[in-house]
């Protein structure tokens, strides 16, 4: 199975690429790594159902999924010896994946290794690495902390044929190589078998597991980790479904046979938020005219103005407080409304309005998400190009409202197809009549920073819920 992934991929790859960037040839890199005392066993890069994981009853929840994004995920065997199970698997609805962990647990002197094109043109992907699930003895029990371990390797920050060294460039489809590692020594030995089998470093990325953060071994009280592959917003969708549909390149575990002398990375520096541009906060004035003409229009029901509060903050937040990230990501600012429940009668409905947040330029895109309170799962929502010029329906004369967007959630869409449904099932699906639900906001990357926006910079997003 190695040698027909590795021979398909230098097919496709092998030779001088853009920009001086070359692909070499992945029997020549397994050999390299072999000789190199390397014992290299193969895993995926993979789509990640969490809702139908969920459904199936292998995962304890949906942890507050975008709606709108999918996920691709590690699929890794066991290390060498380890006799601990890790905690999620997708075998039983997946059997080919049996044996492959979607967590697992890492030596300090292990590393993995991926290679393949980065995905069609969308409006956002990334790649990270997680702590997923700590054990904390004074408690007796392990529980998920989800965060993220650094910043994500973006579209506008990866290294890859056509992005090298992580200049700018076309960073669409171009093959790109990610070292995940705790350790300098072990990395520097994986690019060194990268650049004796070919492989330019100029599209090599190291994605750091900041060893002083994390607890790192085989065993049961270990950390377990686990790899994002986040994607939003296919501009050909079909493209996107036939990418998502497959596992992506070759994924190598790579664990040295022999001792290493251990030298960690520290904790990675993280790409400053914020740009000190607050013209956002100016639309004040404009967003509080639309929620009146929002009111106005729907003066013969009863309105609820729903609070809006920031949701998750980052990965290092939550590893010292001993909570749960949700896998958080850099690249984004979370708010959350406050919960609510949403019948079926055709009187019943909210109206979700604030910032067109990209329009603005404080993002490269921006959406919400409807969420089942229980069980965390993200099942509709929409986007900043959907809802461009939603508001001047609303504010004609009010050349603001090319900033501002409106949206009508609710269970039944009437006919109208600008609605947002909210089904109640399949399963998490949906979210049944009495069940507690939210609202998830997001706003990616600004594109100044290359990483998420500034909470404070922008004009949270808001809902009103509207019932007989």
């Amino acid at each position: 199975m190695l040698i027909v992934a590795g021979l398909a991929l230098a097919s496709c790859g092998g030779g001088t690429q853009e920009s001086g960037s070359k692909v070499g040839d992945m029997d020549a890199l397994q050999a390299a790594l072999e000789a190199d005392g390397f014992t290299v066993q193969e895993g995926k890069l993979e789509t990640f159902d969490v809702i139908a994981m969920y459904d199936a009853g292998l995962v304890p929840s949906c942890y507050g999924n975008n709606a709108q994004a999918p996920y691709m995920c590690y699929k890794l065997p066991k290390a060498p010896g380890q006799t601990t199970n890790n905690t999620i698997s997708d075998a039983p609805i997946n059997p080919d994946n049996q044996g492959l962990w979607a967590d697992y647990r890492l030596r300090p002197d292990e590393a993995i290794v991926f290679v393949g094109k980065t995905p069609p043109e969308c409006s956002y992907f990334s790649y990270r690495s997680y702590l997923a699930v700590r054990y904390y003895p004074e408690e007796g029990q392990a529980r998920r902390v989800f965060g993220s371990l650094g910043d994500a390797a973006n579209m506008l920050t990866v290294s890859s044929e056509g992005t090298p060294g992580g200049a700018g460039g076309e960073a669409f489809e171009k093959y790109t190589v990610f070292i995940t590692t705790a350790d300098k020594g072990i990395d520097q030995r994986v690019r060194d078998a990268l650049a004796a089998a070919g492989f330019s470093m100029n599209i090599v990325n190291t994605d750091v597991i900041p060893s002083g953060l994390v607890k790192m071994g085989l065993d049961a009280e270990d950390d377990t980790f686990t790899f994002l592959h986040r994607l939003a917003f296919f501009a050909d969708e079909q493209a996107g479904e036939d990418y998502m549909g497959s596992a992506q390149g070759t994924v190598f575990r790579l664990t040295p046979d022999d001792d290493t002398q251990l030298d960690p990375f520290d904790v990675p520096e993280l790409r400053v938020r914020g740009t000190g541009d607050t013209s956002e906060l100016d639309l004040m004035g404009a967003l509080e005219e639309l929620r009146q003409a929002i009111l106005t229009e729907y003066s013969d029901l009863q309105a609820t103005d729903l609070k809006t509060d920031i949701w998750c903050l980052q990965g290092y937040d939550a590893i010292q407080e001993k909570t749960d990230a949700l896998g958080d990501n850099n690249d984004t600012v979370y708010f959350r409304s406050e919960q609510f429940t949403l019948g079926d009668d055709p009187q019943e409905f909210l109206i979700v309005y604030g910032v067109n947040h990209t329009a603005m330029g404080k993002s490269t895109y921006n959406n919400f998400s409807i969420y089942g309170a229980e069980v965390m799962n993200g099942i509709a929502g929409s986007d900043n190009s959907a809802l461009a010029g939603s508001a001047k329906e609303y504010l004609p004369d009010n050349p603001a409202a090319q900033y501002l967007y409106v949206c009508k959630v609710a269970r039944d869409a009437g006919g109208n197809p600008d609605v947002v449904v909210v089904p109640t099932g399949p399963g998490a699906y949906g979210i049944p009549l009495d069940e507690q639900i939210f609202l998830g906001y997001r706003a990616y990357i600004e594109q100044a920073t290359k990483t998420g926006p500034f909470w404070f910079e922008l004009l949270y997003d808001r809902a009103i819920k509207f019932t007989p």
